[in-house]
């Protein structure tokens, strides 16, 4: 049985081996974010802490069932580092699913972008990037005034809070792969987040937690927000450098408006497309021009 399980394993790497770096994250990008709409489906049930809850829940059980983590050989340190991760990921996920749950897909995780924006900007004494910092608040600007969809500002406020989380992640992910090997780490924050949730998911979904829908519809966002691209990304790094990466990873608010608007039904207008396209392109400036890596994995 143990050589079977090696077996598919090393095949499945090997999959992963002879695809395109490409291929990998745009797989990765469109993943998660059809992932978030398929959460969004549950809110009405659940709320966004529920979603998150089960969100968290499986994508730890996936990760535990590939890579079992260690706590032994590391420092109380590093494994603080790791419980700070999973503070972060908590954090991140539930202001982003709030803000989901009050403005568009798309918006939200154009909004969201700031975070790995300012990351890639910071310390930076280029004149040219105050080109990307104007056209990301001239983009921000776009959403939010005016449009079709009046955008609730509690919405808005919590996904530039989402986006603070993500640049958090980004710097202290780093961290993590440096203290620990291979996901170790990543798993760990994610067990760590999965139980700060518990309080939080419970509350807000309740019994309606462990109805067929809502775990079918969590194991499927679980898989689709977690497993599969963590899988993906890091596959993609070992390959490519971390200023295409970037680069590919702008695509994201273009990939969540198509999310939103095949699985919600959400449409955007011309106002917003600009604005999108705006913060978009001050991404893909300020990652080819980036010295550290933009996106942490």
């Amino acid at each position: 049985m143990g050589a079977r399980d090696t077996t598919a394993t090393a095949r499945r790497a090997g999959l992963l081996v002879r695809t395109p770096s490409g291929v990998l994250v745009v797989t990765a990008i469109a993943s998660v974010q059809f992932g978030s709409a398929v959460a969004a489906t549950l809110f009405d049930t659940i709320g966004p802490g529920g979603a998150v809850w089960l969100r968290l829940v499986f994508g730890t059980l996936i990760l535990v069932a590939l890579r079992r983590p260690r706590v032994r050989g590391h420092t109380r340190r590093e494994l603080l580092l790791a419980a700070l991760f999973g503070l972060v990921l908590a954090a991140m996920n539930f202001s982003f699913y709030s803000a989901l749950h009050r403005i568009p897909l798309g918006i939200a995780v154009t909004l969201e972008f700031v975070g790995p924006l300012g990351v890639a900007l910071a310390g930076s004494r280029r004149a040219l990037d105050l080109l990307w910092v104007a056209l990301a608040a001239a983009g921000i600007l776009a959403l939010t005034r005016g449009g079709v969809h009046h955008l609730d500002p509690l919405g808005v406020g919590l996904a530039l809070l989402a986006g603070s989380f993500w640049a958090a992640y980004i710097l202290v992910n780093a961290r993590v792969g440096r203290a620990f090997e291979g996901g170790t780490g990543l798993t760990l924050a994610m067990c760590v987040a999965a139980v700060l949730m518990t309080p939080v998911g419970l509350a807000q979904g309740g019994s309606h937690l462990f109805d067929a829908r809502s775990l079918l519809l969590g194991g499927v966002v679980g898989m689709l927000s977690s497993a599969i691209p963590y899988s993906f990304e890091v596959e993609a790094l070992r390959r490519i450098k971390t200023s295409v990466f970037g680069v590919l990873m702008s695509i994201e608010p273009a990939m969540a408006a198509v999310a939103g608007l095949i699985v919600l039904g959400q449409g955007l207008a011309a106002r917003e497309l600009v604005g999108m396209a705006l913060v978009v392109a001050a991404s893909i400036g300020a990652a080819r021009g980036a010295r550290e890596p933009p996106i942490a994995v």
